[in-house]
């Protein structure tokens, strides 16, 4: 068994996240002393596992207790380390609110994209997938709406080339789609609320943009809060690959 947290923990430190039908993921998420040892040697280092049944992958975080030594090392708090300026923070708000929590609904209500809204019986059936229910959003259309407030075209570009590359999204064509991270390391039961009734309450009055839906992913924020919402991201991934990332 301790071989096998070794090797679960050591994957997710590699990869940053892994599919919850991955043999070893499921492991953890059934079987409570695979989980209790997998969670026992993550608090040792300061590190915790991140899921949730509406997201299709799992990831490692700082754990609470440790993020004042680690973001509050400096004058200023820093909220993520991802080295996202403020408006990349704030539109990887925007992007979770408009992708995520459409998701979210679809998810409570059994409703995937494709199933037959007359089926009578999809309330016993389980969550539908992150992949069968996420649509994405149109670029064009986004840009449109938030453009002008986060740094227009050439730094919407910029900002979203890296949440690809962390891996909050992905691109296809004109589509931004959900990325694995992106479900795990916001703090849906603080910021839903906010933001639909606070920032964003004028966009979420209008029809939502849904152009796409998502296909599965493969395995693939800094010191400033966000424009358009108080809240930024909660918790930070692990990553030993980029430097300036800290696990």
């Amino acid at each position: 068994m301790n071989d096998d947290a070794q090797i679960l923990i050591a994957r997710l430190l590699t990869h940053q996240t892994l599919r919850r039908d991955d043999k070893m993921v499921k492991r953890a998420l059934s079987d409570d002393l695979f989980r209790a040892e997998v969670d026992k040697r993550l608090l040792e280092s300061g590190l915790k596992l991140i899921d949730n049944v509406y997201a299709d992958h799992v990831t490692l975080a700082l754990h609470r207790n440790v993020e004042p030594k680690i973001f509050g090392a400096k004058d200023i708090w820093q909220n993520n380390n991802f080295g996202l300026t403020r408006d990349g923070v704030a539109l990887l708000v925007v992007l979770w609110a408009q992708i995520i929590l459409p998701k979210r609904q679809r998810q409570e209500t059994h409703q995937a994209i494709d199933v037959d809204q007359s089926d009578m019986f999809d309330k016993d059936a389980p969550i539908p997938r992150a992949e069968d229910t996420s649509i994405g959003i149109s670029y064009t259309a986004l840009l449109a709406d938030f453009g002008d407030k986060l740094g227009k075209k050439t730094r919407m570009d910029m900002n979203l080339g890296l949440l690809s590359k962390l891996g909050f999204i992905e691109r296809r064509g004109d589509v931004v789609l959900e990325g694995p991270l992106l479900d795990l390391l916001m703090d849906t039961d603080l910021l839903k609320e906010r933001i639909i009734n606070g920032a964003l309450a004028e966009v979420f009055k209008r029809a939502p943009l849904a152009v796409a839906r998502r296909r599965p992913v493969n395995e693939a924020a800094n010191d400033a809060e966000p424009a358009v919402a108080e809240p930024a991201v909660t918790d930070a991934p692990a990553d030993t690959a980029a430097p300036d990332t800290q696990a």
